[in-house]
């Protein structure tokens, strides 16, 4: 397998690539800015608090603890170091369990006693298909699953309590132990090859593909040929809990790849996938049936890119288990999705073609016009973490998405469920909220080398979102019971008030609370959010407190020049143009009513109730052609594009982006 390296930093050129030629090219041809703009460059709720009797590592131990416990079970310690970078990136979170029931830096799954702590949610009661045109279908909420359904890959802590001779709880709490245990792990697996206790990384390839609990051998050998990329090139990091843990590069490693044949895994599942090949993906597709009373489901028949283009990459999460998720998406009056990523090793699978559209974000302008992603999830409290294995695969098959249809790597973009825009007023309220604020975008786009920097000096008119993840620990509440705190955890997104002090009220959402009333520090509550990756205009700054046009308002936000919670940016803006007071919003970009030729019927043209005032200014995605997307039957030969002469822009309005018409404004550089 041919691997491409997973970029981690930069562009790989001292000369920024723009995040939105497609826009610029366009605006060069209908505008008078004469050039191109410089680049912007910019860019579920998770499980089970804390244990109050999680060890904390010493200072300056953690390495030690590495380093003690290889020696002890004899594994060469840059194996179990890459190991855990790869699980956890030698993380502890403070002693809670990932999105699978991991617990700490070497991810020993425990999900039984996860699942029995923590609460299961699914926020939003949207219509996946977000198509007025045709009666709503809306998923159930997945239960979770039941203990004894879990596979053995869920269920490897109990297995390295016995083979280290520590307790459960110790290898849930207590770092050192846990770090222990899986090199007990490691070692047991090495014995069972038949392997000695090489002193040597390159004799553990093996070892390593078994250590995934990946079930096929595609899967085992991208998540071992994933670790020996770490050991060829080193890292460093300070971790979350202040510790500097370092593996040095070891460029000449060549592991002994055919140990995984002994393995006896089952062979990649084949099918007519759409994956980079250095990812290990499999086909389960998603039913394209009739059913009930001319019902259909769980997708429509589309020709993209020839019918129209694809411009978004739509991130989610499950909020189920794996095996819960396959089941719904192969379910005909469920809805569906392109892929689906498994947080334990990140194997992939793909159920919609790409041509095809998928009915997974709620809104029918972005699903004709998009590909969704669902990653496993099912434990939704704050403190629960994906895999590093999970942020890797996920960001190669972003980066492969978007070279194949020229998509931006910008958050304008690359949006979360809960960046989709209500398609009217009335559905506002009912849009999902995941991945929400602990997914880690900085981290991501790193991932998808297209790190978050300063492209523009102190008085810049945009900035982007970029608090520090780890030391960025905003209060939210409501994960486990309304109004309660929930536990601490690093956060990409900042909070926005209605003047430049703590103390002042939260920015309100009329969308989300016609009534006026001020936003809230909910985990699910977008009113008054913005995230890492997210661009603004400037409005104000104010000694350590920025001020951006959010939502038709001035909205502030600490950033302090010593821990700045945002970077400078540059960008193309816009506002209301001369002569107009405002403008309406919109959270889809439909043609006019001329477009429509006989037989298809019209579709309103709604503004959602927010409104973008004369001096504000906002970010520009993308200009894009009013489209509908027509196929509300099964036989895919009545299924149309209509397409009209009414043109739109894509800004950041607020936590959501949104669409204004590009007859009633005028963009420039900032």
């Amino acid at each position: 397998m041919v691997r491409e390296p997973l970029p981690l930093d930069g562009f790989g050129s001292a000369r920024p690539r723009s995040p939105h030629p497609r826009l610029e090219a366009a605006l060069l041809r209908s505008t008078s800015l004469g050039r191109a703009a410089p680049a912007l460059l910019i860019l579920p709720l998770l499980s089970g608090a804390p244990s109050a009797t999680a060890e904390g590592p010493e200072a300056g131990s953690l390495q030690a603890q590495f380093a003690a416990a290889a020696e002890r079970h004899g594994v060469p310690p840059s194996v179990l170091l890459a190991v855990s970078y790869l699980q956890s990136r030698w993380d502890t979170h403070g002693g809670a369990p990932s999105v699978t029931g991991g617990y700490g830096p070497m991810h020993l799954t425990d999900a039984v006693t996860a699942l029995a702590e923590a609460p299961h949610h699914s926020e939003g009661e949207e219509d996946a298909r977000g198509d007025e045109a045709r009666p709503p279908r809306v998923g159930a909420e997945a239960p979770p699953p039941s203990a004894g359904a879990l596979p053995a890959r869920l269920r490897t802590l109990e297995r390295a309590a016995a083979l280290s001779g520590r307790s459960a709880e110790e290898l849930r709490t207590g770092t050192a132990a846990n770090i222990d245990g899986g090199a007990a792990l490691l070692a047991a697996a090495q014995r069972e090859a038949g392997l000695p206790a090489s002193a040597d990384p390159a004799d553990w390839y093996g070892a390593v593909a078994r250590y995934s609990g990946a079930e096929d051998s595609g899967t085992a050998a991208v998540y071992a040929d994933e670790v020996f990329d770490v050991i060829r090139d080193g890292e460093s990091r300070r971790t979350d809990s202040g510790q500097l843990v370092t593996l040095p590069a070891d460029p000449d490693v060549a592991p002994d790849t055919g140990q995984l044949a002994a393995l006896g895994l089952r062979a990649p599942a084949k099918g007519p996938v759409e994956c980079p090949p250095e990812v290990a993906c499999e086909w389960i597709p998603a039913p394209y049936e009739e059913f009930g009373d001319g019902d259909y489901g769980n997708h429509d028949k589309a020709d993209r890119p020839l019918s129209q283009s694809v411009d978004y990459i739509v991130i989610h999460d499950t909020e189920a288990s794996w095996d819960t998720t396959l089941k719904l998406v192969q379910d005909p009056a469920y809805v569906s999705w392109q892929y689906s990523l498994r947080s334990s090793d990140g194997h992939i699978a793909q159920h919609v073609p790409l041509k095809d559209v998928g009915w997974h974000a709620g809104n029918w302008f972005v699903n004709a016009k998009s590909v969704g992603l669902e990653h496993e999830g099912f434990l939704t409290s704050p403190d629960s973490w994906y895999t590093e294995a999970m942020y890797r695969t996920s960001a190669r098959l972003v980066r492969y998405l978007a070279k194949r249809y020229g998509i931006p790597l910008d958050r304008q973009h690359v949006l979360g469920h809960d960046n989709v825009p209500g398609t009217v007023a009335s559905t506002i309220k009912g849009m999902h909220t995941d991945p929400g604020p602990y997914w880690d975008w900085a981290h991501y786009f790193r991932l998808l080398g297209r790190p978050i920097t300063p492209s523009a000096g102190p008085d810049a008119g945009v900035v982007t979102i970029r608090p520090d993840y780890d030391a960025h620990r905003p209060v939210y509440t409501g994960c486990a019971k309304a109004g309660e705190a929930c536990a601490p955890h690093g956060s990409g997104a900042v909070r926005l008030h209605t003047a430049p002090s703590a103390d002042a009220p939260l920015v309100k959402d009329i969308g989300l609370r016609p009534g006026g009333q001020d936003s809230t520090t909910g985990v699910n509550d977008t009113g008054a959010r913005a995230s890492t990756g997210q661009s603004y205009a400037v409005a104000e700054r104010r000694g350590d407190w920025t001020a951006i046009w959010y939502l038709g308002q001035k909205a502030w936000f600490h950033n302090p020049k010593e821990e700045p919670t945002a970077v400078n940016a540059r960008g193309l803006v816009l506002t209301p143009r001369e002569g107009l007071a405002s403008v309406p919003v919109y959270g889809r970009a439909y043609p006019e009513a001329a477009a429509y030729p006989a037989g298809i019927p019209v579709q309103s043209v709604s503004p959602l109730p927010y409104r973008l005032l004369a001096g504000q200014r906002y970010v520009v995605g993308d200009r894009t052609p009013g489209e509908y997307y027509f196929a509300p039957v099964f036989d895919p030969s009545g299924h149309r594009v209509v397409r009209g002469q009414e043109e739109y822009y894509e800004i950041q309005f607020g936590h959501r982006v949104a669409f204004v018409k590009v007859a009633d404004v005028r963009v420039s550089q900032d």
